[in-house]
Parts: C-alpha cells; sequence; structure tokens
C-alpha cells in the first residue's frame, strides 16, 4: 500500500452495481429485482469514461478552492471524527451519504441525531422523502450549492460520507447522459430476461465498440447504454461531463479489517436497541411499497423479519454479515480512488491528526477563536 500517512496515493479503479435511486445515469433495476448492498448505496460510476479536463463541457482552468473530505467504510467512525473535528474547527458538514437523503431512514442509516444537529450544521441530510427519486446529478447539485454557501459565510465545509460513487461525481463531475427512465428500459430488460442480451450488445457495438466494451456484456450496463444509444442516436460516451466546481483533499478511515467487523457487529445490535425494527414497520405503513427501504442494507433484512420470514436473531445477523460485505466493497473502492490520504485508524483516533493535517495544509484554521 506504501505510505500511510500522511497519505498514500491509491489508484486504480472499482465498480460495483448500482440502481437509479442513488445515481442518475445507471440502469434502474429490472423488474422484481432484489437490489442490497453497494446497489442501494450509490457506488457505481456511470455508463461512460472517466473523461479528463478535455472533455468537461466548461474549458476555463481556474483554480478551484480546495475542500477537505473525510471517508471510509461502514463504522469505522466517520461521523465521531466530524462531530470532534467540526466542534473544534468550526465547520458544517456536508454529508455524501446516498441514504441519510431520505427522510425517516434514520436509525439504518445513521444519520446524526437532533442534537447533533444543533451543535453542527449537516447538509443534505433529510433532503427527500423515501418515494422520491434522487439522482447523483441532484446530490452533486445541492452538495455543490451547500458548499459554494458554506465558504460565502467564511466558514468551511467538509464532505463526510461513505458513497464512493457520489466523492467520484463531486471530484470528476458527472456524465451529460439523460437520466435513466424506467419505462424506456422496460423493454430491454424484457430482452434480457428472454435471453436476448446478445442482440443489445451487437446493436451497442456495432455504435461504438469501445461503449460495448466498456458494458463487458454487464447487463445493466448494456441496457442503460442502449437507452442512451436509442433516446439520443449517440452512445454514452459521446456525452461530457460536468466541470466540478471544487478541488477536494480526501482522507480515508481505514482501520484494521478485524476492528471493523467487530465495530459493525456492535453498530448492528445497537440499531436494533435503538428501534430499528419499529422505524421499518413506521415506514413501510406509511409506503407500503418502497423501494428504498427494501433495497438498503439494514432495511430490507428487517422487512424480512417484519413479514415473518426471519427471526429477529436472524435479522440481527442479516444486518451484520450483509453490512460487512459492503464495507469490504467500500474499503476496496476508497483505497483505489486516486490521491487519497490513507489513515489506519478508526475515527475516534484518527482525529488528532486529521485536525493537524487539515491546519497544516491550510483548509482551515486552528480552531473557533483563533
Amino acid at each position: 500500500m506504501g505510505e500511510v500517512w500522511p497519505g498514500s496515493r491509491e489508484t486504480g479503479r472499482d465498480v460495483a452495481n448500482v440502481t437509479d435511486e442513488a445515481g442518475a445515469g445507471v440502469a434502474a433495476a429490472p423488474p422484481g429485482a432484489r437490489l442490497g448492498g453497494d446497489e442501494a448505496r450509490g457506488d457505481e460510476p456511470l455508463t461512460g469514461p472517466n473523461h479528463d479536463d478535455a472533455d468537461h463541457l466548461d474549458p476555463v482552468r481556474e483554480p478551484r478552492r480546495r475542500v477537505p473530505a473525510l471517508v471510509g467504510p461502514t463504522a469505522s467512525g466517520k461521523s465521531a471524527a466530524a462531530m470532534a473535528l467540526a466542534e473544534e474547527l468550526g465547520l458544517e458538514v456536508v454529508s455524501a451519504d446516498a441514504m441519510q437523503v431520505y427522510r425517516g431512514l434514520d436509525i439504518g442509516t445513521a444519520k446524526p441525531t437532533p442534537e447533533e444537529r444543533r451543535r453542527v450544521t449537516h447538509h443534505l441530510v433529510d433532503v427527500v422523502d423515501p418515494d422520491e427519486r434522487f439522482s447523483v446529478a441532484r446530490f452533486v447539485d445541492l452538495a455543490e450549492g451547500a458548499i459554494a454557501d458554506v465558504f460565502s459565510r467564511g466558514r468551511v465545509p467538509l464532505v463526510v460520507g461513505g458513497t464512493g460513487f457520489y466523492l467520484r461525481a463531486l471530484r470528476e463531475g458527472v456524465p451529460t447522459a439523460p437520466e435513466a427512465d424506467p419505462e424506456r428500459q422496460a423493454p430491454l430488460w424484457r430482452a434480457v430476461a428472454e435471453g436476448r442480451l446478445d442482440e443489445l450488445v451487437a446493436e451497442l457495438e456495432a455504435a461504438s465498440p469501445a461503449d460495448a466494451a466498456r458494458a463487458a456484456r454487464n447487463p445493466r450496463r448494456v441496457v442503460r447504454s442502449v437507452e442512451v444509444l436509442r433516446l439520443t442516436g449517440r452512445p454514452p460516451s459521446a456525452f461530457p461531463t460536468t466541470r466540478p466546481r471544487f478541488a477536494y483533499e480526501v482522507f480515508l478511515l481505514d482501520p484494521p479489517a478485524d476492528e471493523l467487523r467487530r465495530r459493525i457487529a456492535k453498530r448492528a445490535r445497537r440499531q436494533f436497541e435503538e428501534g430499528l425494527v419499529e422505524e421499518v414497520r413506521s415506514l413501510l405503513e406509511r409506503y407500503p411499497e418502497l423501494p428504498t427501504a427494501r433495497q438498503s442494507i439494514g432495511y430490507k433484512e428487517v422487512v424480512a423479519h417484519v413479514r415473518g420470514e426471519a427471526s429477529l436473531e436472524e435479522a440481527v445477523v442479516a444486518v451484520t454479515v450483509a453490512t460487512a460485505r459492503y464495507a469490504k466493497r467500500q474499503r476496496t473502492w476508497f483505497r483505489r480512488e486516486p490521491g487519497v490520504h490513507r489513515l489506519p485508524l478508526t475515527g475516534e483516533a484518527a482525529v488528532p491528526l486529521l485536525r493537524a493535517r487539515l491546519v497544516e495544509m491550510g483548509l482551515v484554521g486552528r480552531g473557533r477563536g483563533q
């Protein structure tokens, strides 16, 4: 891994499937699909390539203001570290969590409590109702607006979250292809179900061999690519990306795997003790066909319990296992992101190092009143 602190510069890419619920431009789920893990968290690049600066919509190359970002797998201690740093240094938190944007999904997403939000301003929390769509394009628009607002008031934003695709979209921009539409994709998914994936691949390859190679016969990518092709007459790679408004210094919390697993197990038990089952029941009463809760880790497992398909202990174990698997994928994703400062620590242990590094790099002042 190379030098760990002040930061190894990890490079590379990882791919995980998601639904359009968490990211615009990603293929919507086929009818009846059961989604979870990364699929409900928004950790997938769109079907187009990673464009370099020459491909961005705005060719102007003015310096961009730097924003600190704290990322890491579930249960690594991001929120605790963010609260400590924000209170000491006068920061405001901009959430980069694909599920915390939904009102009512509180316990299962480890959303900051009302008391924590009184102490520290949090942006992009409780943005939409659970039955509303929320795209990555909207996330970037709102996040960049929040960051600009915080700076305009003489304060410093701290982006915090575990949704890798959201962070990548902030850093690299958002492809400008039309958003995915489940109705447009429905006949394409029927073709896949009927065993006609080869026909869709051939159609895509005829228009753009590069896009076909990039889709790699992944049904979601093929469906999304063909959707764009049929709608616009152009493959996804023909669409440029938006230019990010800010630059980001990314700090990765990456504690040892054994410690992270212990924290995940403890976190899952605590969420059930805090009323996760009751929260899920309440959500299902208000939104009987709620796809968001059924797709998100910590919710879909409890839905099975509420329906009598699993015992309480089985639900606890299922949440723990699913969360651990998701955390593993998050670690892989963030370790491969370029320009990341990696800390092999939990958030609580990393606070002194983070504080020192933020000050040394000129990202923040030395604290309130200093």
